[in-house]
């Protein structure tokens, strides 16, 4: 049985590339980098290499770029620095869209408990911000916008140069959760002009547990965590060397090959959605064009994403229905409700994200069982039946 690995959106396979150049770190050089011996040194050298090149990548300063333990971490500090900044200046307002991934709502909802006012945007039917309506909606105490780049679930792409724009314009500190666009398509944080931008390491075929934050020069956002003086004083906690460097050589590569694969991608990720746009009563969910090269997000009438997903994985597919931090919950994706879906659809959704790893051969695959297994459970679903009834 074919196996295919469709759920890159989630985590991707650390790159060889990746791995052998965090072996030696993990065996060899394993010093602490606050030491000043010479295995210390190789570790702290190992460190601020690693720093230069994902700063060359986002085109940032060094000095721009702290290293931490994922998205998740990067989103909390971002946000909750930049309000604390705020509120020091009387400034309790937050900007933020529907959809946004958990790692950002939930932590508005603790900000929310300090007194923090938030508004959040409508995303629309194409699952993109307007830009005119986040303008609207700036008042004289908003003391952050926080607007992802790319969406997690349906993969569109946000207008974040216009947004950063604008929040230059009104002088409000703009933080852009970039953990599904950085390594994936193009990132320049000075063509953005973004003050804030989370990554995560294991989206670019890079090891789980290590990410990083771009904070503007000049910006100095309360720390998060608080200890010894790792990362100028920044961010506490001994630094995941063998991490760091894995990080750093996978987003490297991921640039570096970045324009030849997502023109493979793109071709593949169109002909994917063609052909399950042939199936009766199905959906495309977000903006076609302005979307991840890798990510075609469905949506099926009539039946529940969960037997989809079981089905698939019987025939050596994996796949989700939306975000993985989410994937125990048997609500439906606050995405897709948020793009305006019934609640009745948005549970039959199905989410391919998609690789350099994969081939032409995985979509003739996905193409040749998904009709067949969406056929086979319409048969058995009494909501289907309904829906016939009623056409």
């Amino acid at each position: 049985m074919k196996k295919i690995y469709a759920d890159n959106a989630a985590t991707t396979h650390l790159s060889k590339e990746a791995l052998d150049a965090m072996m030696p770190y993990l065996t060899d050089y394993y010093g602490n980098p606050s030491s000043l011996y010479s295995l210390g040194v190789k570790s702290r050298q190992a460190v601020e290499n690693a720093r230069n090149t994902v700063a060359e990548c986002l085109n940032a300063d060094p000095k721009e770029i702290f290293f931490l333990s994922g998205g998740s971490e990067a989103d909390n500090w971002a946000i909750k620095g930049a309000a604390h900044l705020g509120a020091k200046k009387g400034k309790k307002h937050i900007i933020t869209s529907k959809f946004e991934h958990h790692a950002v709502l939930h932590t508005l909802d603790s900000l929310k408990k300090e007194g923090f006012e938030v508004t959040y945007l409508d995303v629309h039917e194409n699952g993109i911000v307007r830009p005119d309506e986040l303008e609207n909606a700036i008042r004289e105490d908003t003391a952050l916008v926080t607007i992802m780049f790319a969406n997690n679930e349906i993969g569109t792409i946000q207008p974040v140069k216009e947004i950063g724009e604008i929040c230059k314009k009104h002088k409000v500190i703009f933080h852009t959760d970039a953990v599904q666009a950085v390594g994936a398509i193009p990132v320049d944080v000075r063509e953005i002009g973004c003050d804030l931008l989370s990554m995560s390491a294991h989206k670019f075929h890079g090891p789980k547990g290590v990410g990083a934050i771009f904070m503007r020069k000049g910006l100095r956002l309360p720390n998060l965590i608080d200890g010894g003086a790792q990362e100028s004083g920044r961010r506490a906690g001994t630094e995941n060397i063998a991490g760091i460097v894995g990080m750093s050589v996978a987003l490297k590569h991921s640039c570096e090959i970045m324009a030849e694969r997502n023109a493979r991608l793109e071709k593949m990720r169109d002909r994917l959605i063609d052909g399950l746009l042939k199936i009766d009563r199905s959906r495309i969910n977000g903006d076609r064009v302005h979307r991840l090269p890798g990510n075609v997000n469905m949506c099926f009438h009539g039946l529940e994403g969960e037997s989809l997903l079981l089905s698939l994985d019987l025939k050596g597919v994996s796949a989700s229905s939306g975000s993985a931090c989410t994937s125990g919950s048997l609500d439906p994706s606050h995405v897709l409700l948020a793009i305006g879906l019934p609640h009745e659809v948005a549970h039959g959704s199905l989410r391919l994200s998609f690789s350099d790893e994969n081939t032409e051969e995985d979509i003739d695959y996905l193409l040749e069982v998904i009709p067949p297994i969406v056929t086979r459970l319409r048969s058995m679903s009494p909501l289907w039946e309904k829906i016939i009834k009623n056409s």
